[in-house]
């Protein structure tokens, strides 16, 4: 039995006054109507209408279930409407995973940049270098860097590309001399970064010369945020990678310095991953679309001034 459908029913046929007005309005047969209502009585065992030939009547339970009934209904109604609602106007609470450094520098201002335009919606973010099982823990969308996406299936977007580059404070390189090559490597201090996409113990640096593979088989320093990195660099600890994004404030102020210019290593892609693509929430799907618009723009910029900052004097 369909209850809720019989309940409309009945609450029709009280508000027209008829059987026959009432299935006009709901587009039905009058003897389907008349099933419904007899039916949520039997459901019941109670008569909720007084019938003669002439006209129907509320009895006194009638009336008072009647009450009851457009109280639920309406309940309904604004349930529904809410989660249309949901469907087409950004609103409510986004909960967002992301990787820690794509996190500190830039989904925070995209977050504020994204609030100007829809303030109804407010931000949970986590930042955590790992994935996320995002339907477990309950998150809208997460945000990796990744060489490639496991199979799942949750549905992605690709927001940009980044890499990483070997940095080191002047002052590590006064003592301990510039490496010219990829080997020479091999004799500096090489601090790791502990990252679930990144090799703990090789650098597979690209360079004029292809790919050359560097494996660090000793350091006396590891960490697992790309800024706790940045900070150990600084402190002249050693040589590490950091991606682009983390390198720039440091290489721009002059606390850092890159390390083999003309190399790069662990290209990755920036992903947004969310659960469904159908009737995608309306905060999901805009905030998406905000990254896909923004990130890409972002991540070329700080690009081109990472080359504008590595290029030799002169150039």
């Amino acid at each position: 039995m369909d209850i809720l459908f019989n309940m409309r029913a009945f609450v029709c046929v009280a508000e027209t006054g008829s059987f026959t007005a009432a299935a006009a309005r709901l587009d039905l047969t009058t003897s389907y109507i008349s099933r419904a209502v007899a039916t949520l009585e039997t459901h019941l065992r109670a008569r909720l209408l007084h019938r003669t030939t002439r006209r129907i009547a509320l009895t006194e339970a009638g009336q008072r279930y009647l009450l009851r009934c457009q109280q639920i209904l309406g309940y309904i109604e604004e349930a529904e409407a809410e989660a249309s609602d949901a469907h087409a106007r950004p609103a409510g609470n986004l909960k967002v995973h992301a990787m820690t450094g794509i996190g500190h520098h830039y989904l925070i201002q995209a977050a504020a940049d994204y609030s100007e335009t829809y303030p109804e919606v407010s931000f949970d973010l986590t930042l955590a270098n790992r994935t996320t099982d995002i339907l477990d823990e309950g998150y809208d969308v997460s945000v990796i860097t990744a060489r490639e996406l496991p199979d799942s299936g949750f549905i992605s977007k690709q927001l940009g590309t980044t890499y990483s580059v070997l940095c080191a404070a002047p002052g590590y390189l006064a003592r301990h001399g510039v490496p010219a090559r990829p080997g020479d490597l091999l004799q500096h201090r090489c601090l790791r970064l502990v990252y679930p996409v990144m090799s703990l113990d090789q650098w597979l640096l690209d360079g004029p010369a292809g790919e050359e593979l560097v494996t660090v088989e000793h350091t006396h320093f590891q960490v697992n945020t790309v800024d706790a990195m940045a900070v150990a660099l600084r402190a002249g600890m050693g040589i590490g990678a950091l991606p682009v994004y983390s390198a720039l404030p440091s290489l721009l102020d002059g606390s850092l310095v890159r390390v083999l210019p003309g190399h790069t290593l662990y290209p990755l892609g920036v992903f947004a991953l969310y659960p469904s693509r159908q009737y995608l929430d309306a905060k999901i799907r805009t905030w998406v679309e905000f990254l896909r618009e923004r990130l890409p723009a972002r991540l070329a910029a700080d690009e081109q001034q990472l080359l504008a900052c590595s290029a030799p004097p002169g150039q």
